[in-house]
């Protein structure tokens, strides 16, 4: 880069910018970015990489557009009449709604890009109950026990809490892909009647230089007023991931700020439960480890739990199974995850589908009435040639309302296994049991 002089001296004036705008100094974070801006301008003059220019000039718009908006913010503050202080009788007789008015001169009061901060991650409160029940989830007992230690007896029985006796802080669920860790995450939603934030990655993670660190101490913020707050942060490992010298500022800055928000000095985390999970648990920083004090493996399901999914996922959709067809394919689909389970469902489910599509006979059949089951009425259902009643024709020569689609059966089942196979490996899981024995516990 030309002279790499004039770009680190706007880099080093830069930093102590966002430094001071983290801090709300508001007129002096404004102050260093036109200083800042100066000097990027001077090393873009000198620059003769196009490539670098290209980076510079959009750094350059970004800390220009950010000058603007403190510029007009601090316009406004300074313009603002001040509020008398006094027991005037209008004031008086406005003291029923003191907390409206302060709650609007907070909003008017607040930077303009708290605000916008803060109307983003408002989106992540769930406020529609994904309903799903602690019962919709198949086997995982261990670890619903401890959910449900940590999130629903501090609320519902506050008064066990008391003393020395303190709720979790943090969990950590961690297990192969498709084991129900996000699934047990709605459950707590589902359950709990306090604020549930959903977070992912591109909540947090900004282009901005100093705006992720910002969204992280506003969510801790947000939870710390709403009180008996869960946040849950599915993929944690990839905003919290071990700490190397090749990475950049801004990812160190969010796992800084992430650490000082769930024990750090000053910051009061009672009434909030950080909830994350994770795929890949030793990637994570160790310090970030040590915040989860529970870590919860969520392993591939037993064959009870694989019986009970292979009910839930084929639900009402006509079949022929019995519950001792539940217990063999449970049995047969050792290895599998429950994401896997319902893949295999789903193509169980199409092989009626299937068979219509490629019958070349059908034949008519009485049977009873979809909407009336009292009444019994003619259908066609496909059939093999051989079949005495097998008529030749296919599903387009088929009025739709008589079409009568075949049963599921355990051979429909078994056809689907074959093709569905399990996603996750002998090899991938000997790495969970060897992190779950260092620095886990069992969640089955």
């Amino acid at each position: 880069m030309g002279d790499v002089n004039f770009l680190q001296k706007a880099i080093a004036i830069v930093q102590q910018a966002t430094e001071a705008d983290n801090a709300k100094n508001y007129a002096e974070a404004h102050k260093l970015y036109i200083q800042s801006l100066e000097w990027f301008t001077t090393a873009l003059k000198y620059e003769k990489s196009e490539r670098s220019k290209a980076t510079i000039k959009a750094k350059t718009l970004e800390y220009l557009q950010r000058a603007e908006q403190l510029k007009e913010y601090l316009e406004k503050t300074k313009n603002k009449k001040p509020i008398a202080v006094g027991g005037s009788k209008s004031n008086t007789a406005n003291g029923a709604n003191g907390a409206s008015n302060k709650k609007v001169e907070d909003d008017e009061d607040m930077d303009p890009e708290d605000k916008k901060r803060n109307d983003s991650l408002s989106s992540a409160i769930v406020t529609t109950k994904p309903n799903v029940k602690w019962d919709d989830v198949a086997g995982l007992y261990q670890a619903k026990e401890y959910l449900k230690e940590a999130v629903i007896f501090p609320i519902k029985f506050p008064q066990m809490f008391t003393g020395n006796r303190k709720p979790w802080k943090g969990i950590l669920l961690y297990g192969p892909p498709g084991t129900g860790k996000s699934y047990l995450a709605k459950a707590v939603a589902t359950e709990i009647s306090s604020t549930f934030f959903s977070i992912a990655p591109s909540d947090i993670v900004t282009k901005w230089l100093g705006d992720s660190e910002r969204l992280v101490k506003q969510l801790f913020e947000m939870a710390r007023e709403k009180k008996n707050s869960v946040i849950f942060v599915d993929e944690v490992d990839s905003l919290c991931s071990s700490r190397n010298d090749q990475e950049s500022e801004s990812a160190r800055r969010i796992k800084t700020e992430f650490l000082i928000q769930m024990n750090g000095v000053g910051n009061d985390s009672d009434g909030i439960l950080v909830l994350a999970a994770t795929n890949i648990p030793w990637g994570l920083d160790m310090a970030i480890r040590r915040r989860f004090e529970k870590r919860i493996y969520i392993g591939l399901p037993e064959p009870q739990a694989r019986a009970k999914m292979f009910q839930i996922h084929i639900g009402n959709t006509p079949n022929t199974l019995t519950p001792g067809d539940y217990k063999k394919l449970a049995e047969a689909t050792e290895g599998y995850s429950g994401s896997d389970i319902q893949s295999l469902c789903k193509d169980a489910i199409m092989q009626p589908v299937r068979a219509v599509q490629n019958a070349t006979h059908f034949k008519y059949i009485r049977a009873p009435c979809r909407d009336d089951p009292d009444v019994m009425r003619e259908y066609v259902t496909p059939c093999s040639p051989g079949d005495k009643d097998a008529q030749e024709m296919t599903w387009m020569d088929i009025d739709p309302e008589k079409l009568k689609e075949p049963e599921i059966t355990f051979s429909d089942c078994l056809k689907s296994i074959r093709v569905i196979k399990p996603s996750v490996s002998s090899k991938d899981l000997d790495k969970y049991v060897e992190y779950t024995r260092d620095f886990g516990q069992d969640g089955v």
